[in-house]
């Protein structure tokens, strides 16, 4: 197993997640400080659009227009200019707070949520994986999932991989031509490891954020470990692998307890390492 370590890029943040590379820079939703960012790789930023309800996974649509995960009234938000514009309601089918996604080559977004009321305190629950198809139909194509989170679509989109946090795995299912998942297997065992945001490289490895051990792991099916990146005194919250040829591994993290997320201390970071393998993409095409 290799050992890494990251570089600061920039800091000042609350909390980062989703981070997505699109078009040489990176997109990210500052969740408690509700806004859309995207970043230069220099560490340049600008402001994208305010979302009030708290943002967190973000995609694109095949014509490029960016879509949130607006978590608290549980949409997906396209961003137009610096607005927000409905894109699909998943009130009928999320209970709880909407939360990371991803989105395939024909434009469907699968969107993981809470399960509960887990910033109110709510009894633990499980959830479901929902699936926005391009019609704008809406159904749930998997169910008792333990806090569904980072998500990725790998092996020429046969296989989806969800990150069961509480549950300390990676589930893996096949996906169907119309979009639907079957054969649901474990795809790697954590551990003590709770993963957080996924990202997936040009070989199918999977770099896993794990939020409580403070930690970014690459993983293989089966679970094999060949890459860890440790942050010391932090939270590993989300990843994204982008830069000019994709050998560049993005970390949102945060130092800080808990209750510092609420209280909205800028404790929210990008940090930085190259790695061997490039992210999918690359070289783009």
């Amino acid at each position: 197993m290799k050992n890494h370590q990251t570089k600061m890029l920039i800091d000042g943040f609350v909390f980062l997640e989703g981070p997505r590379w699109r078009e040489g820079r990176l997109w990210l939703s500052d969740m408690w400080d509700y806004v859309v960012y995207r970043l230069e790789c220099d560490g340049r930023w600008e402001m994208m659009c305010k979302v009030p309800q708290r943002p967190s996974g973000l995609g694109f649509l095949r014509d490029g227009t960016p879509v949130v995960a607006s978590m608290g009234d549980r949409k997906l938000m396209k961003i137009v200019g610096s607005s927000l514009v409905e894109y699909a309601d998943l009130n009928g089918v999320a209970n709880g707070d909407v939360n990371d996604l991803v989105v395939d080559s024909e434009g469907r977004f699968y969107v993981g949520n809470f399960g509960y009321d887990l910033f109110g305190g709510g009894e633990a629950a499980l959830s479901n994986l929902a699936m926005v198809d391009v019609d704008g139909s809406i159904r749930i194509v998997a169910d008792e999932l333990d806090f569904p989170n980072g998500t990725v679509i790998k092996e020429n989109g046969r296989v989806l991989v969800v990150a069961e946090t509480w549950s300390n795995r990676l589930t893996a299912f096949n996906r169907l031509p119309n979009g639907s998942l079957s054969d649901r297997r474990v795809y790697a065992d954590m551990g003590e490891r709770s993963p957080d945001g996924i990202c997936i490289d040009k070989e199918g490895g999977i770099w896993v954020s794990c939020f409580n051990t403070g930690e970014f792991v690459r993983v293989l099916e089966g679970g094999e470990i060949t890459d860890r990146v440790f942050c010391e005194g932090k939270r590993a919250v989300a990843c994204q692998l982008g830069g000019d040829d994709g050998h560049t591994l993005f970390c949102c993290t945060f130092a800080g307890e808990l209750e510092d997320i609420h209280k909205r201390k800028r404790a929210g970071a990008v940090e930085t390492l190259r790695v061997d393998v490039p992210g999918v993409g690359f070289p783009e095409v």
